[in-house]
């Protein structure tokens, strides 16, 4: 059982093969989702041990960026191969992203450390001007479209699309510099973490190199099956009545699996800034990476985009922005913050359900 992490990745990177090559059904389809799970768990646990190797805040950016470039690939390859009637899956997967990430993450993170350790803090010189960045990239991204003129309907004209593709690589960019060089103490931990990695050596070169490849074929294996499964969860979603979008939602769940559960164990054991680290560092690099991705794809290949919200979402966004704000403000948490997103987070879910 020591091996199991390398088992897992190789594992579900073989089942991957077999699923594209026989359309999984009954015993093979539960097959496939017990190698996302281990996938999962294995892309968490490689993911720890280049972060330990590498020490904060890089090892959390190198999960964050692995899942969103395999993300991105993921939406734009299913652009390719939907074409126009997936001109709204870049909107629909980033929007339900933020929501996952900014309710969901932070407010399960928040409530599980609050009650292992009552209160906890991070640095809001990271957290207060990453969240800024993340609101600016998202109102670019998916509330102007639905106010501009110059494009009938929620979409960019293509020069409007190429200045926000643009403007979300650049403000991205800028994050990533600050995070890692200009002012990296601002997102390092503001005590000691209590976890018991924390205590051991180091990993050697080598095993930090291997667990970086392990790392990028376990995501591709949570990225991969979770595309094969993701029919088999459509004709759950519409067996059961249930609108389109929450497709999008089912996916980006599985997708985001492996920094969930990073974030959740580092939150348990008193690394509440890893888990802001991961949380933050994910949504932007969602948007700052998705959006010129869809640009390019729209360019080459004369694929229409819709991002503008519908109004039920916008509401639910601008509650984000304002809950996100109160509950990063302090740079204290407590359960009541984390109960609040989990609750907008099930209005999130709830209303995708019954719109």
């Amino acid at each position: 059982m020591k091996h199991w992490s390398t088992i897992a990745p190789l594992l579900a990177a073989a089942l991957l093969g077999v699923a594209a090559a026989f359309p999984p059904g009954g015993a093979l389809a539960a097959v496939c989702g017990l190698a996302l799970v281990g996938a999962v768990l294995a892309a968490v646990h490689h993911a720890e041990v280049v972060a330990h190797k590498l020490g904060e805040p890089l090892g959390t950016l190198i999960l964050a960026l692995a899942v969103t470039v395999i993300e991105t690939s993921l939406i734009v390859s299913m652009m390719l191969a939907g074409g126009p009637a997936k001109a709204a899956l870049a909107r629909d997967t980033i929007y339900a992203a933020v929501m996952i990430i900014c309710n969901g993450v932070i407010g399960l993170c928040i409530l599980i450390g609050g009650i292992h350790h009552r209160e906890q803090s991070f640095r809001i010189e990271g957290a207060g001007p990453a969240f800024a960045g993340l609101v600016a990239l998202s109102t670019l991204a998916l509330v102007l479209p639905g106010f501009t003129t110059s494009a009938p309907g929620p979409a960019y004209t293509p020069a409007q699309l190429r200045f926000a593709g643009l403007a979300s690589l650049v403000l991205w960019g800028v994050f990533v510099f600050v995070q890692t060089v200009r002012h990296r103490d601002y997102f390092l931990p503001t005590s000691a973490a209590t976890g018991d990695d924390v205590h051991l050596p180091p990993p050697t070169v080598l095993a930090a190199w291997t667990s970086l490849g392990l790392l990028l074929v376990s995501l591709v294996g949570v990225v991969g099956l979770a595309k094969v499964l993701s029919p088999r969860i459509e004709a759950l979603v519409r067996a059961a009545g249930a609108p389109d979008a929450v497709i999008g939602i089912a996916i980006a769940m599985l997708v985001l699996l492996p920094e969930t559960v990073a974030a959740v164990r580092a939150a348990r054991a008193d690394r509440l800034q890893t888990s802001m680290n991961l949380a933050l560092g994910s949504a932007l690099a969602t948007i700052g990476l998705t959006i010129p991705a869809v640009v390019v794809a729209s360019e080459l290949f004369h694929l229409p985009v819709v991002l503008g919200l519908e109004p039920k979402d916008l509401v639910l966004l601008l509650l984000t922005f304002l809950v996100g704000a109160v509950t990063l403000g302090p740079g204290r948490t407590s359960i009541m913050q984390g109960a609040v997103q989990l609750v907008v987070f099930a209005a999130f879910l709830f209303l995708s359900m019954v719109p």
